[in-house]
C-alpha cells in the first residue's frame, strides 16, 4: 500500500516539477495562476498512478520485460495526459456552468459534453508541451523502473 501512495505523491510531484521546469524552458512561466496550474499537473500525476499501476501489473503479469516497460510506458504515459486534461476539462467546464443551462437538461448534456471536448482539445494543444522537455525522460526512466520492480 505504502509504495502505491508513496509512488501516487512521487510521480505527482515529478509532473509538477516537470510542467514548472517545461514553462521555464518555453520561457512561459505563467505570471498568474501558477500554483492552480502546479496542483493540477500534481493531481493529473497522482491520480493516474493510483488508477494505472494495477492496470500496469495486469496486463503485465508473468511477461516479458520488453512488454512490462511498452505498458509501463503507454499507460503511464497516456494516463497522466488523460488525467490531467480530464481534471482541468472539469475546472474549465466548472467555470463556465454558470451560464449553462440547468442540470440534467438535453441542452445542458450538449453544453456539458462540447465544453469538455473544447477544454481537452485546449489542454492537448496548450498544456501537454510543457511536460515534453523533462516529462518525457521522466516517463522512460519510471518505465524501465517498473519493468525491472514488477516481475
Amino acid at each position: 500500500m505504502l509504495p502505491w501512495l508513496g509512488g501516487a505523491v512521487l510521480w505527482g510531484t515529478a509532473m509538477a516539477i516537470s510542467a514548472w521546469l517545461g514553462f521555464a524552458l518555453l520561457q512561459n512561466i505563467p505570471v498568474t495562476h501558477h500554483d492552480e496550474l502546479m496542483i493540477l499537473y500534481f493531481a493529473g500525476g497522482s491520480l493516474t498512478w493510483l488508477t494505472v499501476l494495477p492496470l500496469i501489473r495486469f496486463l503485465s503479469y508473468a511477461r516479458p520485460a520488453e512488454t512490462r516497460f511498452a505498458a509501463a510506458l503507454l499507460l503511464l504515459g497516456a494516463g497522466t495526459v488523460a488525467m490531467t486534461a480530464f481534471i482541468f476539462a472539469m475546472q474549465y467546464r466548472l467555470f463556465y456552468a454558470q451560464w449553462h443551462a440547468p442540470f440534467g437538461s438535453r441542452i445542458w448534456m450538449f453544453q456539458f459534453v462540447f465544453t469538455s471536448a473544447g477544454a481537452v482539445y485546449q489542454f492537448a494543444v496548450l498544456g501537454i508541451r510543457p511536460l515534453l522537455p523533462i516529462g518525457g525522460p521522466i516517463l522512460v526512466a519510471m518505465s524501465l523502473l517498473l519493468a525491472r520492480r514488477h516481475r
